[in-house]
């Protein structure tokens, strides 16, 4: 069944949840400019994975209120973006596969696009985009091709960024945490 076949392959590449892991908002541009709502609602999304499991999912759609409304304040801030994409991610992550799951991964895609429109060189936003790409399944849009390549491109913009390291080498790039900065010569 299509249903577990994507569960499988959701959880099995560390899920959505690994792409909104990412969302650590160390950009100074999104975050000089993100709104009191926006920042509590990335707060939310760090901080679901200390809360008991019965939990996190009501957390999760508080997040994703909090990430909506402050996209009604104010469209153009990256960082409610942002944060839609990590609450979402995560929930999608965490409650599996459903009847909603195409409309949900369109819903964290156009997040996430619309994050890097408003901050093209945001590197925590690109890692995310990439995680995700990486953790999709092909037939869901998933990459590994472009999931590498962008999480090549948020390490060259950012070369302490700890997770997309973490990603390409888990990903079987062959970088040890400690050289991936090797690897991203010729990135544009």
């Amino acid at each position: 069944m299509l249903a577990s076949r994507v569960e499988r392959a959701v959880v099995m590449r560390g899920g959505l949840a690994a792409a909104a892991l990412l969302a650590v908002l160390e950009a100074p541009v999104a975050a000089q400019e993100a709104t009191g709502v926006a920042r509590e609602a990335l707060a939310i999304c760090h901080s679901v994975e200390e809360l008991p499991a019965d939990e996190r999912s009501a957390r999760l759609e508080e997040g994703l209120a909090l990430a909506e409304r402050a996209i009604v304040e104010r469209p153009d801030d990256p960082a409610a973006h942002f944060a839609a994409f990590c609450n979402r991610g995560r929930r999608l992550q965490l409650e599996g596969p459903s009847l909603h799951l195409f409309g949900e991964i369109r819903r964290v895609r156009r997040h996430i696009e619309r994050a890097l429109e408003l901050v093209p060189d945001w590197p925590d936003a690109i890692a995310g985009k990439g995680a995700m790409l990486l953790a999709l399944p092909r037939y869901l849009g998933g990459s590994r091709t472009e999931g590498e390549r962008l999480l090549r491109r948020a390490v060259a913009l950012d070369p302490s960024n700890r997770e997309a390291r973490r990603l390409l080498a888990e990903a079987g790039v062959g970088e040890a945490p400690g050289n991936a900065v090797a690897h991203v010569g010729g990135i544009e």
